[in-house]
């Protein structure tokens, strides 16, 4: 016999996700959580049950039902629909209740060692969701021939299926389940590993870029270029500064630094001497109106100067040793 947050939870999942998503909508916290939890450990359900359901369902209301969707992993998607991604989490994703909570707050090691034997493609997923700080402990954890792919397949991630988020954050305390491709949540692979790699610290960052090299030239290099970015100029001292604007012509500076926020304008004309500041301001003033790709395009030169000076020792763009 079904309980009544059972009863529940089978007739959410029963709706079109249109009608669930205002039922959903009109929950308060309290309920959603209580059904997240019955969700969570809901598997098979007899068809004598369903049948006693959906007779008091349909006493009460006049609509037909479909099939039950895809239990928690349904659940949640409805409530990102309905509450938005921030109150979906809250619901969700409540301290060690929440499969990626856990996984958030295990030891690395203990991630490392679950991932060791999976496909790159769910180790990246997992390590995608987590803080950038958590990841490269566990990537440290891991042997760079298993590092370097998952890190590889994170780069050309755009999407990941929602459903397997939650099944691999689970095989921390059970067995990992069969993925299930339903909705996709977006991201950005390339920017993730850069801000992995930056908590990394320095060597080993290098260590796993240059492994990568030998494989995804490309992606590699995609990826050490959003490791810095042309704000980061701000975190440069003078001399750093005076080294790097020695190796940039001046008109190039000049349409670099056209609507730089204050704190990189300030670090550049740090590095500069006043006669040379009051020249780049003066061009400045004049410059007018300048299509937003050219000054990208611009921004991104210093950027690979700043980085060629980088890999030369000449400056410290002040990334950290560890």
């Amino acid at each position: 016999m079904l309980s009544g947050p059972e009863k529940a939870v089978l007739l959410v999942l029963s709706l079109d996700e249109p009608v669930a998503a205002e039922v959903v909508g009109a929950l308060s916290v309290g309920d959603l959580r209580k059904l997240r939890e019955v969700a969570a450990t809901m598997r098979d359900v007899r068809v004598d049950a369903l049948d006693e359901t959906y007779r008091e369902f349909l006493e009460r209301a006049a609509d037909a039902v479909a099939v039950p969707h895809g239990g928690l992993a349904y659940l949640q998607r409805l409530a990102r629909t309905a509450l938005g991604e921030a109150g979906a989490q809250l619901v969700f994703e409540e301290g060690a209740v929440s499969p990626l909570a856990r996984l958030r707050a295990s030891p690395p090691e203990t991630v490392a060692a679950l991932l060791a034997d999976e496909p790159p493609q769910l180790a990246s997923a997992v390590l995608a969701r987590v803080e950038p700080a958590v990841a490269a402990a566990v990537l440290a954890a891991l042997p760079p021939e298993r590092a370097v792919p998952i890190l590889t397949h994170m780069g050309r991630t755009t999407e990941l299926p929602a459903g397997v988020l939650e099944d691999v954050a689970r095989a921390l305390v059970e067995a990992l389940p069969a993925p299930e491709a339903e909705t996709l949540v977006s991201i950005d692979g390339v920017s993730k590993a850069a801000s992995i790699l930056k908590a990394s610290g320095r060597a080993p960052a290098s260590s796993l870029l240059e492994a990568m090299e030998a494989e995804e030239p490309e992606l590699a290099q995609s990826i050490r270029m959003r490791m810095f970015v042309f704000d980061d100029l701000r975190q440069l001292d003078p001399r750093a500064m005076r080294i790097l604007l020695r190796e940039l012509p001046t008109e190039r500076l000049t349409l670099a630094l056209k609507g730089a926020s204050d704190a990189v304008s300030a670090a550049v004309f740090a590095g500069l001497s006043q006669r040379a500041g009051e020249l780049i301001r003066d061009d400045l003033e004049v410059l007018g109106r300048v299509r937003n790709a050219d000054v990208t395009a611009a921004q991104q030169e210093v950027v690979e100067i700043a980085l060629r000076l980088e890999g030369e020792g000449q400056v410290d763009l002040g990334r950290g040793d560890e």
